[in-house]
């Protein structure tokens, strides 16, 4: 008889993966924003039309890569972001 009882492995707590954003995007790829991180940069993006909710699409990247050219909506409005900004439109799941 065992005076101890074992107990069941616990596994250490997994951080949250990061959520993607709008700098992780593909070509072509479409997402929906979540949410912004930046609270000093969401008003500007908001004001271009980053609003959670609306659907973005990565059409291109400049030859360096900085910036990019994002499509928001209904083919309704193109947007040129840094990469430094896009990072900051946090994209659902």
């Amino acid at each position: 008889m065992a005076l101890f009882r074992r107990s069941a492995a616990v596994a250490a707590p997994q951080p949250a993966p990061a959520r993607r954003t709008a700098n992780d995007l593909r070509p072509g790829e479409s997402a929906t924003v979540c949410c912004l991180k930046d609270p000093q940069m969401a008003l500007k993006l908001l004001e271009m039309g980053c609003i959670p909710g609306t659907q973005v699409r990565l059409t291109g990247r400049a030859p360096l890569g900085d910036p990019l050219m994002l499509v928001l909506g209904d083919e309704e409005y193109t947007l040129s972001l840094r990469v430094s900004e896009a990072a900051t439109i946090q994209l659902k799941d």
